[in-house]
């Protein structure tokens, strides 16, 4: 499949999961791990930052208010996303909105202090290209944070691939980390952020087998991915 026939494919299926409703409610998914990894970034308050695969824009909102006199800017696939998160941050100044796919992202080189991803990579379509056009996007020192609930190592994922009617990679935390360094990254390290949110008693959704299940996807955390696009000089 071409690249362009696979992000029209990815198009269409977040068009139909923000129909859904299903941007709106990544912010109560995804908080509890994507928290941690921003009181890692430590934030100047005139950063530009991008936000790939941004969803229903919660993630934009809330850097938008980290960099008061900065921006940050949100790019997804999914025009239906994109109309959402307009409509959700019309009273956020400094927040922006664009369509756009990450093999192509549709700003000049060294546009971004950051380059954010959260649960968005394992769709791309080729994520080698995908990291090298956030190392084209970032400005020299830049730095690009990957955040990840699929990927190898976490074996209580794995099942996923078979409920998702869209093709996802799954890499390990050191493959992953080999795809920047390859990109031009250094300082590139991988981590694990744990979900601390309680599993329930009962668990009654199609992700896991049962309630336990859940509770030991959440313990062996998230995979953290960072790297840094090398100052000039």
């Amino acid at each position: 499949m071409s690249q362009t026939a696979a992000n029209e494919t990815l198009r269409k299926e977040f068009n139909t999961w923000a129909d859904a409703g299903k941007g709106e409610s990544m912010e109560h998914e995804h908080r509890p791990i994507v928290e941690p990894m921003l009181a890692m970034m430590h934030f100047a308050p005139d950063e530009a930052i991008l936000d790939v695969g941004s969803g229903g824009g919660w993630l934009v909102r809330e850097l938008a208010s980290r960099v008061p006199q900065g921006r940050a800017v949100g790019m997804d696939l999914s025009d239906e996303m994109v109309q959402r998160a307009h409509r959700a941050s019309s009273n956020v100044r400094n927040a922006e909105f664009i369509v756009g796919s990450v093999d192509t992202i549709p700003r000049e080189p060294n546009s971004f202090d950051r380059v954010i991803s959260v649960e968005s990579s394992y769709y791309w379509p080729d994520p080698a290209v995908g990291i090298r056009e956030i190392f084209r996007v970032l400005r020299p020192g830049g730095s690009a944070w990957i955040l990840i609930n699929y990927f190898r190592d976490n074996s209580y994922c794995h099942q996923w691939a078979k409920l998702i009617p869209i093709p996802m990679h799954l890499f390990s935390g050191d493959e992953w980390s080999q795809l920047l360094r390859n990109a031009g990254f250094n300082e590139v390290l991988h981590s694990r952020i744990v979900d601390p949110t309680p599993a329930p008693e009962t668990y009654s959704g199609r992700w896991f087998r049962d309630a336990a299940e859940l509770a030991a996807f959440r313990r062996e955390g998230a995979l953290l991915v960072h790297g840094s696009k090398p100052a000039q000089g």
